[in-house]
């Protein structure tokens, strides 16, 4: 029974994520960004009730709608960035992988809608991403970065790399710790299988712009790590 409903999940979602990503190609030629991220929000969110799964959220309180921030959050899954998504209060763009970019369709929407690449694998890459997310963020705009940087494989927290932190620390900016939880069951790296479970967000209260700038690159990551592992409640 579990693969019949793999099989049936992977065939609906992946008409709806084509006609998800045609629709926010043809809308971002039309209206301004902040206009129609509401609706790309509640289509994502929508995405997982046809998956039958209930989203939990904790910790909305934390988040003031006229600020802008530096989501982090683990990353477990290739569902990570569209619950993100459609679950994170207000206007905020992610920052992938540039192959990401390159890829049929997934790539031109993304870049219509403001996403950013990176390439890990050349420091002057990353180091031209981090003044391309700065300048976003001085423009009042929140970023959500994965700073694993990869899918873990076992469901528990990977090295965490430090191109966010510096990032942080070039423009100032609060950080949001986030914990997902639930989502290596959903689908992992080492599996095709989807299957559906409870799964949750939990936001962290913001490490402010004055603890940003006074501890260490290094130190700044750590914290941060320590934080998100305290959200995560179960895989």
């Amino acid at each position: 029974m579990k693969y019949l409903i793999s099989i049936y999940l992977w065939i609906v979602l992946s008409i709806y994520f084509i006609l998800f990503l045609s629709f926010a190609i043809i809308v971002s030629y039309i209206f301004h960004h902040e206009k129609y991220n509401p609706w790309l929000q509640k289509l994502l969110r929508f995405m997982f009730s046809i998956m039958f799964i209930n989203v939990e959220i904790e910790g909305l309180e934390n988040i003031k709608l006229d600020k802008t921030y530096l989501y982090m959050a683990n990353h477990v899954s290739l569902f990570d960035l569209p619950l993100l998504g459609g679950y994170v209060p207000g206007y905020a763009r992610g920052v992938e992988a540039d192959r990401q970019h390159a890829w049929p369709l997934y790539g031109w929407a993304m870049r219509r809608l403001g996403n950013i690449p990176i390439n890990r694998k050349s420091i002057f890459g990353s180091l031209n991403t981090i003044d391309k997310t700065a300048e976003v963020i001085t423009k009042g705009k929140s970023i959500i970065i994965l700073k694993e940087g990869h899918r873990t494989m076992e469901g528990k927290l990977r090295e965490f790399k430090n191109f966010p932190f510096l990032l942080a620390q070039k423009v100032g900016v609060e950080i949001i710790p986030i914990g997902l939880s639930g989502l290596f069951h959903l689908k992992n790296k080492n599996s095709w299988l989807i299957k559906p479970n409870r799964i949750k967000i939990k936001f962290g209260e913001p490490i402010s712009i004055d603890i940003v700038a006074k501890l260490e690159t290094k130190n700044l990551r750590d914290k941060v790590r320590n934080e998100i592992s305290q959200l995560i409640e179960y895989e």
